[in-house]
Order: C-alpha cells, then sequence, then structure tokens
C-alpha cells in the first residue's frame, strides 16, 4: 500500500487534513472513509492519553483487500486548524460529509463504491451519511441507536457499577452533582462553559444529547454492518437489535464475544480502568477480518453488484 496526504474543504473553508491509503495496483479504487469517536482525536483515533490506533491497522488490513481508505485529523486536532473545544456535535457530521464529497470525486477512487465506517461518535455520523447516494455501504463499530441523552446516562450508569468499592458511596451525591451540571449545559448558549472549573465543549455535549439517530437509520439506503461488543460499557450493545429493526435494507449485526469499547476482547469484567491495559494489544484481528471481508464482498464489481448488496 502507499499513503498520500490528502485535504478537504470544510463547508466554512477549513482545509481537513488527513490521509488517503491506496492498495497495490492501478486504481481507480473501492474506498472507505473512516470516522472516529468522541474527544480531541487524530486521524488514527488518538488522543494525548489514549493512544487507540485504530486507523492504521485498519487501513493496512482495508488496502490488502483491495480497498483505499481516507482518515482525517478533526477540528483543532493535529494538522487540521480549528478550535476543537468550540465545535459542535453537528459540525462533525457537516465535516465528514465534506470529506466524503472530496473523497468521491478522485480520479483515483471509485465513486461508485465509496463507503463509510465509523466508531462510536463516528458511527452515528455513518449513519447520517447512509442515505447519501454516493454512499455503496456502512460499518457502524459501537454505534448507539437511542436519543443521544439516553445513550449517555446509561454509559454513565455503566461506568458508576465499576467505580471503585470506597467510592460507592458516594455515589447517590455524585449523580446529583452530573445531574445538576448536565441541567446547567443545556441551558447554556456558547461554545464553551466551565464545568467544575474546567472548560467544556457545551455545544457539543447540547447537540450529542438532542441527537435522536433513529430517523438516520430508517434513512439508510446501503447495505448495513453493525458490530458491538458484549463487552462494551460505553454503548449498549442491545442497540443491535434496534439497528436490525430501523434499517430497512441488507443489514448484518454482529455481537462479538469479550469485545470491548475500544475493540480489544477482554475476559474478565469489563471496566473503563482496563483500557490502558487493553490498548497495549492490537485490535482485535478477527473484528479486522470480519470487516475488510464484508466490505470486499459490498464494494468490488460493477456498480450494480455494489449497490445490491
Amino acid at each position: 500500500m502507499r499513503e498520500v496526504d490528502m485535504t478537504a474543504v470544510a463547508d466554512d473553508g477549513l482545509p481537513l487534513v488527513g490521509t488517503l491509503t491506496l492498495p497495490v495496483g492501478p486504481g481507480p479504487h473501492p474506498a472507505v472513509l473512516l470516522l472516529h469517536g468522541s474527544g480531541r482525536l487524530d486521524r488514527d483515533s488518538n488522543t494525548a492519553r489514549l493512544r487507540m490506533e485504530l486507523g492504521p491497522p485498519l487501513a493496512k488490513r482495508l488496502a490488502d483487500a483491495g480497498i483505499a481508505t481516507m482518515r482525517y485529523d478533526r477540528r483543532g486536532v493535529g494538522a487540521t486548524g480549528g478550535d476543537w473545544l468550540a465545535t459542535g456535535f453537528a459540525a462533525g457530521r457537516h465535516d465528514a460529509a465534506a470529506v466524503l464529497r472530496a473523497l468521491a470525486v478522485r480520479p483515483d477512487i471509485r465513486a461508485d463504491a465509496v463507503a463509510v465506517l465509523g466508531h462510536s461518535e463516528g458511527a452515528v455520523h455513518a449513519m447520517s451519511l447512509g442515505a447519501r447516494p454516493e454512499v455503496a455501504a456502512v460499518v457502524l463499530l459501537a454505534g448507539f441507536a437511542r436519543p443521544g441523552e439516553d445513550a449517555l446516562r446509561w454509559q454513565a450508569a455503566m461506568i458508576a457499577r465499576d467505580l471503585p468499592a470506597p467510592v460507592r458511596p458516594l455515589l447517590p451525591i455524585l449523580r446529583a452533582l452530573a445531574n445538576r451540571q448536565l441541567a446547567r449545559i443545556k441551558t447554556t448558549s456558547t461554545d464553551v462553559v466551565r464545568i467544575l472549573g474546567r472548560p467544556t465543549n457545551a455545544r457539543w455535549l447540547r447537540e450529542l444529547l438532542d441527537h435522536d439517530p433513529r430517523s438516520d437509520l430508517a434513512n439508510i439506503k446501503a447495505p448495513v454492518l453493525a458490530i458491538t461488543g458484549d463487552k462494551d460499557i460505553q454503548v449498549d450493545p442491545a442497540d443491535l437489535d434496534e439497528i436490525r429493526r430501523l434499517v430497512p435494507g441488507d443489514t448484518t449485526v454482529h455481537r462479538i464475544p469479550d469485545l470491548t469499547h475500544v475493540l480489544r476482547r477482554d475476559l474478565g469484567r469489563p471496566s473503563v480502568r482496563s483500557y490502558r491495559r487493553l490498548l497495549r494489544q492490537p485490535v482485535d484481528p478477527d473484528l479486522l477480518a470480519q470487516v475488510a471481508g464484508w466490505l470486499a464482498r459490498r464494494l468490488h464489481g460493477t456498480p450494480e453488484t455494489v449497490r445490491a448488496g
């Protein structure tokens, strides 16, 4: 494979900078736009404190299957300018659409065989792109299928269950404090507010709380692969059933045993405190193979077979 720099221009003119990975051989190639999760993430799904390293293994595995990939730094991260703290949830969706358009018109990419693959928040943005005519397939890794506030409260309850024993008696106080801060954020109108002394992306949080992906799922026209681990404590694995119910066309769902939200397997009790240990392991190879095989079956071939899934 070979990697080249690629820049797409957002609706407001901001350059979104990323990496286009191309498979060996002459093009044009099928392609996949990679959309990562929440936070100050770069094109490889890394932050300064947690390195998920999702981009490179996905790009390599898909290149081996003859599929190009595009991944990019979100606003205010890496080589992309802007202010991450002031960027809303909706802006993430609009930026993803801009990169998708730029990818589809490249001469080395097959415009009839472009897919979107999202993880966590990226999966929710992928749902919104699934109705676009240029999208030939959609992969949802740990994507929620309920209103954003419901998804956030489910996540908070699961993480609270994992608190150390000495802290658990404080749960009622912590829950009340969190509810007060959430109510305060809902009443704000600025992009950034200080919560407990720390600047918080209030615009992103307000828009996430209000977002309901179920209408996007019902409008998807492309084949869908949805995967969530049964040890995911940030997205309810039961949402896979809702995805299967709502998507009108070809839909494949998998609930993978022992897979966590960070796409590594954990044989023990799932916990966010285990993430640093898990992230020293590679992304689950069976997951990569499953995603690459499914996409290869959908994206290779004539436009008719690609659209039919």
